[in-house]
Formats: structure tokens, sequence, C-alpha cells
């Protein structure tokens, strides 16, 4: 994950580099939708490994498998699916 966020982070300096460079008559939308594109896998990288982050703290503190919010179990089909889940299905999707 760690390696995937400092990659994107590369490609979005290049894109942003080679857009800075001048006398290419490409498309300037084309980079702009590049650097877009890179910043957004690059945002979604940083939430995820964040919460990893924050399930092995869980995990170190004992409380890894119960949700933030209400301290239900999470059960475990849903941690398989989704390891650094912090709620219950239920609770993920507003109705609990």
């Amino acid at each position: 994950m760690e390696q995937l966020l400092a990659e994107g982070r590369r490609d979005a300096g290049l894109d942003r580099a080679g857009a800075a460079e001048t006398g290419d008559m490409a498309d300037p939308a084309e980079s702009l939708t590049a650097e877009q594109g890179d910043d957004a896998i690059t945002a979604g990288l940083e939430i995820r490994l964040n919460a990893i982050a924050r399930a092995e703290q869980r995990l170190r503190e004992g409380t890894y498998g119960r949700s933030l919010r209400s301290g239900k179990v999470i059960p475990d089909e849903r941690l398989e699916a989704d390891p650094a889940a912090e709620l219950t299905v239920e609770e993920a999707a507003g109705s609990a």
C-alpha cells in the first residue's frame, strides 16, 4: 500500500512537471486530466492506509473487531472482506 502511494505521488509529480514544460503543442487538458486522476488515486490510497493504521492500533489495544460507534462485534465475514472495517454493515449503511 505504501509503495502504491509513493508511486502515485511520483506519477503526479511527473504529470505536473510535464505540464510545466513549454514547446509541446499537446492538449493541456490531457495533462490536467492525468494529474487529477493521479491525485484521486493518491487520496484514496492515503485514506486506505490511514484506515489500516487505525485497524493495527485497535489490534494493539485489543478492540479490533468491534464497532467504533456502538461497540458491537463486527462479523468475521465483514472483517474478511475489509480487515480495516470500523463499523458494522448496518452502521456503515446509516441504518443503525
